[in-house]
């Protein structure tokens, strides 16, 4: 199966989603994403699954997806937003 993106060192802290896809570290602010997952305690924003295919992140405790695309303001077929830092 090919992969979407590949996913690394996902961690929530906060408010704050980091994660490197696919080589570029991000900084995302989840109160404007999710918030559910901004609101939970620590413990439930650690849980987190990256999808085998590199299509998004899940929040078993939350019952909450979010696409990385969708984060990272990947648009199929278009450009990148400059959501990196």
């Amino acid at each position: 199966m090919d992969s979407a993106h590949t996913v690394r060192n996902v961690s929530v802290s906060g408010c704050r989603l980091r994660m490197e896809v696919d080589g570029v570290n991000y900084d995302i602010d989840l109160s404007s994403q999710s918030r559910r997952i901004a609101a939970a305690s620590p413990s439930q924003q650690a849980r987190i699954q990256v999808s085998p295919s590199g299509y998004g992140l899940h929040w078993p405790d939350l019952d909450e997806d979010l696409s990385i695309d969708g984060l990272i303001g990947v648009r199929r077929g278009g450009s990148m937003a400059s959501a990196a830092t």
